[in-house]
């Protein structure tokens, strides 16, 4: 009989996060794959956890994963677990998770901590849609293409950041996205928790000011309604309204729909979009 995996999630700092259900998975299974052992020891030990421990980590996934899943066939339960948080989101997991559905092993994934949800929360930001992007590239030449899809989003962004990265990115997002609002969420759960709130322009000076330490995640507002609209209709102005109705129709859309769609776009009456569309 076939055995199971599960994807077990970590507290992020503090120790007590850890959910029963999850240390009952950990007794449990034969073996737990780690992304490093050495820090995983330290959570075991602490809960006095004995099993077989092997090595999972970004470097060898692709290969690892199909050994975990033979071992698996053979009646083996294994845990996957990461430094801290849960596997498959920014650390190892979602690899052998798609490989499991493609061979049909049962897979098991436990809900805990996560620094995505706890960051959004502190904020203060909007929680109800939001996009999460991890850790960005190094290079600003390849953020450019990140940044450049999300800018006109409406949604919460959330990324994660290292110290020694973390005036860069900042400076580099002040640039590209304008002084929006940001929380920075720095070490959560640990001992020197702490919530920064300021806006872009303001998070360069400080941190220009005060050397970064520990691990950050950045929260920061999505581009605001009123901005969206100015943008559209900053767009349409550069149209006559004639060239605006026509624009809509060569996309398909016939002459009546089309001058509806001029009449929203430009929050004009209808009745003065019609003038302009008895010569089209």
């Amino acid at each position: 009989m076939a055995g199971k995996l599960y994807l077990v999630p970590t507290p992020i700092g503090n120790l007590k996060d850890i959910t029963l259900r999850a240390l009952e998975v950990l007794q449990n299974v034969d073996i737990i794959a780690a992304e490093d052992t050495r820090q995983s020891l330290k959570l075991l030990n602490h809960f006095n956890i004995k099993k077989t421990l092997i090595s999972y980590h970004q470097h060898n996934e692709q290969g690892k994963s199909q050994n975990i899943i033979e071992q698996i066939k053979e009646g083996k339960d294994i845990a996957i677990i990461s430094d801290a948080g849960s596997p498959g989101i920014s650390d190892p997991g979602s690899v052998i998770v798609l490989k499991c559905i493609e061979q049909n092993i049962e897979f098991v994934v436990l809900p805990g901590a996560t620094a995505i949800t706890t960051a959004l929360v502190y904020s203060g930001l909007d929680t109800t849609k939001f996009i999460f992007r991890g850790f960005l590239p190094r290079e600003n030449k390849d953020r450019k293409p990140i940044i450049d899809d999300l800018i006109n989003r409406s949604e919460t962004l959330i990324f994660y950041e290292a110290p020694h990265r973390l005036l860069k990115t900042l400076e580099f997002l002040y640039e590209n996205i304008g002084n929006r609002k940001i929380s920075m969420c720095r070490e959560l759960t640990k001992l020197y928790e702490e919530i920064i709130r300021l806006n872009l322009e303001e998070a360069v000076e400080y941190y220009k000011q005060n050397a970064p330490r520990g691990e950050y995640v950045l929260v920061i507002e999505g581009k605001s309604k009123e901005a969206i609209d100015k943008d559209e209709r900053a767009k349409w102005d550069l149209l006559t309204i004639e060239e605006h109705i026509q624009k809509h129709m060569d996309e398909g859309i016939n002459k009546k729909d089309a001058m509806k769609k001029v009449a929203k776009d430009r929050n004009m009456p209808k009745s003065e979009v019609y003038k302009h569309s008895l010569e089209i």
